[in-house]
């Protein structure tokens, strides 16, 4: 999610900023169970850390809550506050949700001082950690059609605790003719090696509590799609390490996710930052704002007449240090 002060339109053929220094970082020996050091902060200055939507729709209450809570982290200072837009699923992305984004966080008050990357102008870094990942064969393509692996993963003889590797599930020759026949395979991370080369691994939050990552219980991830070059996982973990990022803000929702994130900074040799789940902006059911769901859009409030400290007012709390 990252976007440009001028230039809302999708940058296709802008260099992205720092891949050269990433790829540096990458191309170094991933020791067996190596432990990487968490970036470090100055807690006066306040932390590096990013807002990241995705132009695929407009902000509701709860980016506008996110957002926040990134800019209150960043000690409210635009040399802290990096923007991204992840625009890297162009089969949804819109320029003109990526201008309303802009204008939105305007509104907040929110500021950054950098020129925002965004994923489209990444896509070699993430081919390029994906050929890592290959060539240490932790990855695998996955040929399957998605009625073939949620027939798999309804049988009978899964369970909850199974990794569910889809990997020999196809003959060689049946994988060979859809090969042939110019399938694009997505690709799977294999989980079973990946932990054997890593060993245990924790993550640290802003607080400074230690959690152990427990990613093997999520099986063997998608690394890259068939129809996107890359996951939001994989490209997540790039795009921090490339922004020198000190501190992960995003909702509670995403726990689960720096599991695995903690697991593929470690495969791929990139450092690792803090993490802060934020809580979750509720409708009056109890469920989770979504823009799938049609969440009432922070653009509808402003265009309705209510002011920042009106919509404020509609937030849950912040969090004490973060204020």
């Amino acid at each position: 999610m990252s976007v440009d002060n001028e230039n809302t339109e999708r940058p296709e053929d802008r260099t992205a900023p720092q891949t050269d220094n990433l790829r540096k970082m990458m191309a170094k020996t991933v020791e067996a169970k190596s432990e990487h050091k968490p970036n470090a902060h100055n807690p006066s200055n306040g932390w590096r850390t990013r807002f990241a939507p995705s132009p695929t729709g407009h902000l509701h209450l709860g980016h506008a809550y996110s957002a926040l809570c990134v800019w209150a982290s960043a000690n409210k200072r635009p040399e802290n506050f990096v923007l991204r837009i992840d625009d890297l699923d162009h089969t949804r992305c819109r320029s003109h949700y990526t201008k309303q984004i802009l204008d939105d966080l305007d509104w907040l008050g929110i500021q950054w001082a950098e020129t925002p990357p965004y994923q489209s102008t990444r896509l070699q870094t993430y081919a390029d950690a994906l050929t890592k990942l290959r060539e240490m064969d932790l990855v695998y393509p996955c040929y399957l059609t998605r009625t073939e692996i949620s027939t798999f993963l309804s049988a009978p003889h899964h369970t909850p605790d199974m990794i569910p590797s889809t990997r020999g599930k196809l003959s060689a020759s049946e994988e060979k003719a859809r090969q042939d026949a110019g399938n694009i395979p997505a690709w799977r991370l294999d989980m079973t090696k990946a932990l054997a080369r890593t060993g245990p691994l924790s993550w640290q939050g802003h607080d400074g509590a230690i959690h152990a990552a427990e990613p093997g219980k999520f099986g063997d991830i998608i690394l890259a799609r068939k129809d996107i070059q890359a996951s939001y996982h994989l490209s997540v973990v790039l795009d921090d390490a490339a922004d020198n990022i000190s501190l992960v803000v995003r909702g509670d929702d995403l726990t689960d996710a720096t599991h695995i994130h903690r697991l593929l900074q470690t495969l791929l040799n990139l450092p690792t930052p803090h993490y802060y789940h934020h809580k979750l902006v509720r409708d009056e059911t109890g469920k989770r704002l979504a823009k799938r769901d049609d969440a009432q859009s922070l653009l509808s409030y402003r265009n309705q007449g209510l002011s920042l400290d009106n919509v404020i007012k509609m937030l849950p709390d912040f969090p004490e240090n973060f204020r």
